[in-house]
């Protein structure tokens, strides 16, 4: 296992840090085991929060036969209005994880510019927790996000945070200036969910199995990660002792991409080009705001996956999301677009954008709507 400097915290991390969302999903028995197993193979970042259920109580189990004074502990929770709810918060974390001291701590969800205000608020939850730093309660202070990328960038650019966890991948890149801009003030990376929320790699279609081949693409997604000296950690949300082989076979290759990785991922980019023609979405953002909510971008992402990947479940299951997933991914589903035609003169790519709306809508939903709004294409 190798291991970074997170930055100006100058925490030694391992390039895998244990995420601990899934591990509610099964007994007591197997989460113990399973953060014991992380801890076994040389990972010392161990991740959780407030909001994944009994995972920080199931942390606590694990600790006594844990070697904390080698650990990093990161807790997550979500602003709060007053100091006093935020410290009563923290003080119950550590009770749960059994635990005197949390060595970095993170605002869960900084999504949108409403809740970084929350979180900025003067006398607010950033009180109480430089409060329990000077007493030594808290070692360092980050942030999680699902934001859009000028959120990101706001809170990073406030100052107030030593690192940032946050979405980039293989196949979502919009975050790297945040990345950059994040490592230009020395602040700890932190990528979360690479495997999961990075397209569902764990069971991804054999026509990808083979464009990334001789790596499964499970391993491609780390290696573009860890090629980045820019990034720092990586998420490895195992609920299972047995779920860490695949991630260990490039634990100790974190140098540069060699020739053949590099053209690894050119071969994707090119397929991906090669599949979508004309109707390729570029991701430029420019098609934003749509005045029926529609995340046009992240839409037509979905789609390139699926049309040029077959990675049609990943985005059946982020597709759903849109209209229930709140300020964690919000957005109204494609079905929602009037053909107002507002987005087609900011494309640079000239694309017919309310057409290729509906062709997702149809890809990963096969909703008979369609048709309702399909009548002229």
């Amino acid at each position: 296992m190798k291991y970074r400097r997170f930055g100006k915290t100058e925490l030694m991390v391992s390039v895998f840090t244990f995420g601990a969302m899934r591990i509610p999903d099964g007994t007591e028995e197997n989460a113990v085991a399973t953060i014991r197993r992380a801890v076994e193979l040389g990972i010392n970042h161990l991740e959780t929060a407030r909001g994944y259920g009994s995972s920080e109580r199931l942390m606590g189990l694990a600790m006594p036969s844990l070697p904390r004074e080698r650990l990093i502990i990161t807790t997550k929770i979500g602003p709060t209005e007053t100091a006093d709810e935020m410290r009563r918060s923290l003080d119950e974390s550590l009770e749960r994880m059994r635990v005197d001291r949390i060595d970095n701590f993170d605002i869960h969800g900084i999504n949108n510019r409403e809740i970084l205000r929350r979180t900025l608020k003067k006398g607010g939850c950033l009180a109480a927790i430089r409060k329990a730093m000077e007493e030594g309660i808290v070692g360092h202070l980050g942030f999680s996000t699902h934001a859009p990328l000028e959120v990101i960038m706001e809170a990073i650019g406030t100052g107030e945070f030593e690192s940032v966890n946050l979405h980039y991948y293989t196949f979502n890149r919009r975050n790297l200036p945040a990345i950059e801009k994040a490592r230009s003030l020395d602040m700890g990376v932190f990528i979360i969910s690479p495997t999961d929320k990075g397209g569902q790699l764990f069971n991804a279609p054999s026509k990808l199995r083979e464009l990334t081949k001789p790596y499964t693409p499970i391993q491609a997604n780390h290696r573009f990660l860890l090629g980045n000296p820019e990034i720092h950690t990586i998420s490895l949300g195992a609920a299972s002792p047995h779920e860490f082989e695949e991630h260990l076979a490039v634990a100790d290759n974190d140098g540069p991409w060699t020739e053949e990785e590099a053209a690894l991922f050119a071969r994707l980019d090119e397929e991906m080009r090669r599949a979508l023609g004309t109707t390729f979405c570029t991701q430029c953002y420019e098609c934003l705001p749509c005045p029926e909510s529609i995340h046009i971008p992240e839409t037509l992402r979905l789609r390139n996956l699926a049309r040029a990947y077959d990675m049609k479940e990943f985005g059946k299951y982020r597709y759903n999301l849109f209209s229930r997933g709140g300020h964690w991914f919000p957005g109204e589903q494609a079905t929602a677009c009037t053909k107002c035609g507002e987005c087609l003169p900011r494309c640079p790519e000239k694309l017919d954008i309310p057409a290729l709306l509906m062709d997702t809508h149809e890809l990963l939903l096969g909703d008979p709507q369609r048709h309702l709004y399909a009548r002229n294409e």
